[in-house]
């Protein structure tokens, strides 16, 4: 058997990549798995703003063009860049190995987000993060960080920034956990829905679906699932800053939710909790709470 990989060509991707690879191979010895290598609008168009150029979707379209295709079986990507409406007969077969969902605080000269002087530029390129930060230090201003993870922490080290803001997950994927000044908490910074977890997307009815599933994870799967029906009630997307962040405790499931204005000035929040198996009708309930709060509003002013 042959399966071959759709895969970013960034170093944090090609590492996913690989691990999904290992997890392919002890799954079935003796397959034949290959890497095919794309480099996306997202990672070409580095001085756009995401939300201009389309959201995190332009780092998932041409790695399922080659599925499409016949190039590759399967794509390989972190839940965080998948749009809330897939592909015709395209599906998510496996969502795992999901690792520190939180946001770190990266700086040279400072320990923590509170220790920021005045008027400090922080470096970021998610309108999540900037509202959130904003509505926390309104004073702090926001500079577009676009690039790789590596090329981020050399603009960081060249003096560009005060500080930038990434997923831990990355950094950990990387081996640079070291470079984390300060661990964000969810409570001070709602999580992008899907951070931290990766997923497997195919046809659905590629022959090698059903090998795929067998990675998936249950636990971190309900949890996406739950986060991921949020923002499809929502119909958000990198354009807007919303996020979610579902965890699984004693077998119920705790999803909280968030839609900002870009300068902070408005954070609408909602949570639910509930049985596991009804994750993603808890994450519908938790969207049109929002909803009612007037995300609506909000979700219209950013799209006019």
């Amino acid at each position: 058997m042959k399966i071959r990989i759709a895969t970013r060509v960034s170093q944090l991707a090609l590492l996913q990549s690989e691990w999904v690879k290992a997890q392919l191979i002890k799954q079935v010895p003796g397959v034949d798995v290959e890497m095919v290598g794309i480099k996306t609008q997202g990672d070409k168009l580095l001085d756009k703003k995401l939300n201009k150029i389309g959201g995190k979707g332009l780092f998932v379209k041409e790695l399922e063009e080659a599925i499409y295709a016949g190039k590759a079986d399967i794509a390989v990507h972190s839940c965080k860049d998948i749009p809330m409406e897939l592909p015709q007969h395209m599906v998510i077969a496996a969502i795992f190995n999901r690792i520190d969902p939180r946001d770190a605080f990266v700086s040279n000269q400072y320990t923590a987000l509170g220790d920021l002087k005045q008027g400090a530029t922080i470096g970021t390129s998610s309108l999540r993060r900037q509202a959130q930060l904003a509505a926390l230090r309104p004073d702090l201003n926001f500079k577009m960080l676009r690039g790789n993870l590596i090329t981020r922490l050399e603009k960081l080290d060249s003096g560009e920034f005060d500080a930038i803001v990434l997923a831990v997950a990355g950094l950990q994927r990387l081996g640079l956990a070291s470079r984390i000044s300060q661990y964000l908490e969810p409570e001070v910074l709602l999580p992008a829905v899907g951070q931290g977890a990766l997923a497997i997307e195919c046809l659905n009815e590629s022959k090698i679906k059903s090998l795929i599933m067998q990675l998936n994870e249950p636990l971190v799967a309900a949890c996406v699932n739950a986060e991921r029906a949020m923002n499809y009630c929502l119909k958000g997307s990198c354009q807007v800053p919303v996020a979610g962040f579902a965890q699984v405790s004693a077998e119920i499931l705790y999803l909280r939710g968030l839609v900002a204005t870009p300068d902070g000035r408005q954070l609408l929040r909602a949570e639910q909790r509930g049985l596991i198996s009804d994750g993603e009708k808890i994450g519908t309930a938790v969207g049109q709470e929002l909803l009612g709060l007037g995300a609506d509003k909000i979700l219209r002013s950013l799209a006019e």
